[in-house]
């Protein structure tokens, strides 16, 4: 079995549905914006009635999500899932998710929306894509990594598409001063590898949240193995990793859990994001913990990469095999959907 790439052409029509989150009544208008935004792109939209919830952490009841959103993964008509945003506890749908039901079609979002992702490109070797969010599109303009989301998700099989490092990027966010961009880009984006030398690596890209999909270890939906074995004939990971809200010692467990598990088997490297978080403890900083997780399974690791809370992002395509390279503090990958 290989890697199964979705097809998606400007007439397709997108599923918008809320696993995670959904929005509270003074928020409709950034998803409003953002379907307006998308239609005159020429995508026709479906909105779930889950985007307009949002009670006790969660759109809605885990089965309620999960029959929205099994509905729209099996509809023939509808040829791409965009969820509003992430949020908490998509967990909870997983063992509602119809998974050998699943039609192909693009599933695209980050942070909590990744444990879908990852579960479904696990589960059913259909690639899924870590990007920007529904919401993300509700500027007038779109900055030149963040747009590069179509680009990605219009390569068609057998074809490869190149990003590039972004050349700024956002420290914090400052929801009220919103501008036609949306994002605030003001410092300068730097791809650090921890020793310090370019960097050259190919293999095939998973990842996500580390919040979110370490808790997929040691269930059917983290089974990273199997998947190896069954869709992407043991070739090498390259993982891609982006911390929300950790400090560093739990990130230091999490990625030694793992480890443990034998994420990082035949990996060839690992990137990890941007992050507001990654507070140290006792002089010990994130640096510290990707040098430590370097030595231990002795394979390259990148950091602050365009990936993660702290936009723009690229879109990474999980099950897509990939080149990266990183030179002077300057990134570029290439994907190839084979």
């Amino acid at each position: 079995m290989a890697i199964i790439y979705p097809v998606l052409s400007s007439s397709s029509t997108i599923g918008v549905t809320a696993p995670s989150s959904g929005l509270y009544k003074e928020q409709y208008t950034l998803l409003e914006r953002a379907i307006h935004n998308l239609q005159n792109k020429g995508f026709n939209i479906k909105v779930g009635d889950t985007c307009w919830l949002q009670y006790k952490a969660k759109s809605a009841p885990a089965k309620t999500r999960a029959f929205e959103l099994n509905n729209m993964l099996q509809d023939d008509s509808i040829h791409f899932i965009f969820p509003p945003w992430g949020g908490e506890l998509l967990i909870e749908i997983l063992e509602y998710i119809e998974f050998d039901k699943v039609k192909p079609k693009w599933i695209l979002g980050y942070s909590d929306t990744s444990v879908l992702l990852f579960a479904t490109t696990l589960k059913t070797g259909i690639a899924t894509a870590h990007g920007p969010n529904l919401i993300d599109m509700r500027g007038r303009y779109s900055d030149q990594t963040t747009a590069m989301w179509e680009n990605v998700l219009f390569t068609k099989e057998n074809e490869e598409v190149i990003q590039y490092s972004s050349g700024y990027y956002q420290l914090e966010w400052r929801h009220d001063d919103e501008t036609d961009y949306i994002y605030h880009l003001t410092e300068r984006t730097r791809w650090k590898t921890i020793s310090n030398n370019p960097m050259y690596v190919k293999g095939r890209l998973l990842g996500g949240c580390i919040d979110v999909i370490r808790h997929l270890i040691g269930t059917p939906y983290g089974n990273v193995r199997e998947y190896q074995n069954q869709f992407i004939q043991n070739e090498p990971i390259i993982w891609y990793l982006e911390n929300c809200e950790l400090n560093v010692t739990d990130l230091r467990r999490s990625l030694v859990q793992m480890k443990l598990a034998g994420w990082f088997d035949h990996c060839s490297a690992i990137l990890f994001g941007r992050s507001p978080a990654n507070q140290p403890v006792d002089d010990y900083n994130v640096v510290d913990v990707y040098m430590d997780l370097a030595e231990e399974i002795d394979v390259p690791i990148a950091y602050d990469i365009d990936c993660g809370h702290m936009p723009p992002q690229m879109t990474f395509v999980n099950g897509a095999y990939a080149e990266v390279r990183i030179y002077n503090n300057v990134g570029m990958i290439t994907q190839r959907l084979i």
